[in-house]
């Protein structure tokens, strides 16, 4: 009984802090935040008598937002701005989003009052074709005339509102075909390219990995990476990967042996007491304890070596200057390594993870070029981190 009292409280509690905070929200203005609070309050049992306080709340609160939107549109009229039209529309949506919210819920009754929430919707289809339409139609003039010039950011500034303009008049006019033709104006355009300054042929796949961008996952809207020029493009930028030294250390096998000893559980036997006689239990049975022994093993240990370092430089260059952005060293390696060993004696006396080691024999060195292949997905990281955190900039 305690506890069925303690939760109604607490359920009370809640729901009374909730009204509060819808409260709270309509009087400060929020008249929003306080028509989805009420409404999400009342999607269940919205007759009860609890709910009352969200049904004037409501009430209160759509009246009041409805004001003032319609006010803001008077204004904007009047201001007659076509840098506002934007907004005269997002306020149209926003008058019949708010009426479709509270639809689903009438009718709402107020108990007391002996009536039903007054709600005095107003259908806005015309304003909000009308609107977009003369939105639509800045938009494009808008960015048809930033087009007109040479600048970069302004074709950016283009694509950024048609993209906006397809997404509220999908395939307005050709904006898909001028949204092709902003994009590529407004990308800088980087030639990636590499140097070898080592002694040694750098692997041609490692090459093609490396300048293989489609694999980087950079994301990067404005900035687009060539490893091949491509006819039509002025490019802006150049990105040299300049391979400065290749180190590949010798083929190493570096043998060791030790001695392991350990105590080990080898089976079970009888406790024998100091008088040497067996010792039971309270149930008469003869106590059994473990059989631990001392065990040795002569280890011997093979380990396989050979390392590749590469040493580079990444360089930015800014083409039209033709002048040097930035420098990043790079450093990348790759290690192989393989670790076997035999023993005499007790395997069991070697530690349990070095088991492994027992199974395993020697193998085959891998080829030099092999070794400065496999650092590339290192590189390519590095590479990445690098663009990642310096990005070309105008």
């Amino acid at each position: 009984m305690k506890k069925i009292t303690f939760l109604l409280s607490l359920f009370v509690l809640i729901s009374s802090c909730s009204v509060k905070q819808t409260r709270n929200s309509l009087t400060s203005g929020n008249y929003d935040q306080a028509i989805d609070n009420a409404v999400s309050n009342l999607r269940t049992n919205k007759d009860k008598k609890g709910k009352q306080d969200y049904v004037y709340i409501l009430e209160e609160a759509f009246a009041k937002a409805k004001e003032r939107d319609l006010n803001a549109i008077n204004l904007l009229a009047k201001d007659a701005n076509p840098a506002q039209l934007e907004k005269l529309y997002n306020t149209y949506l926003q008058l019949n989003s708010r009426q479709e919210k509270i639809k689903p819920l009438l009718p709402l009754k107020l108990i007391k009052e002996g009536r039903n929430a007054i709600f005095p919707f107003d259908n806005y289809n015309d304003q909000i074709i009308n609107s977009k339409n003369a939105l639509s139609a800045y938009l494009y003039a808008n960015a048809k005339k930033l087009m007109a010039t040479s600048d970069k950011m302004n074709f950016r500034k283009a694509y950024d509102d048609m993209d906006y303009l397809n997404q509220i008049n999908p395939n307005y006019k050709d904006v898909l075909r001028l949204m092709d033709d902003a994009k590529f104006k407004g990308s800088d355009y980087v030639s990636v390219y590499t140097k070898n300054e080592t002694n040694m042929i750098i692997p041609a796949r490692l090459q093609n990995d490396l300048l293989d961008f489609s694999t980087y996952g950079l994301n990067d809207k404005w900035t687009v990476y060539h490893s091949n020029k491509q006819k039509g493009i002025s490019y802006d930028y150049g990105m040299m990967i300049n391979f400065r030294e290749i180190y590949i250390s010798p083929e190493q096998i570096k043998e060791r042996e030790f001695v392991k000893e350990r105590i080990i559980k080898d089976g079970l036997k009888k406790l024998i007491d100091a008088n040497g006689k067996e010792m039971l239990d309270e149930k008469g049975k003869v106590v059994m304890v473990d059989n631990l022994r001392t065990v040795t093993a002569r280890i011997y240990e093979f380990r396989q070596f050979k390392s590749c370092q590469i040493t580079a430089k990444i360089d930015y260059i800014n083409f039209r200057s033709n002048q040097l952005l930035q420098s990043f060293p790079l450093t990348s390696e790759f290690i192989f390594e393989n670790i076997y060993a035999t023993y005499k004696g007790d395997r069991r006396a070697s530690d349990d993870n070095y088991y492994s080691y027992f199974d395993k024999r020697a193998v085959a060195f891998p080829y030099s070029e092999q070794m400065v292949y496999d650092t590339g997905e290192d590189l390519k990281a590095k590479i990445k981190d690098i663009i990642t955190r310096n990005r070309f900039r105008n």
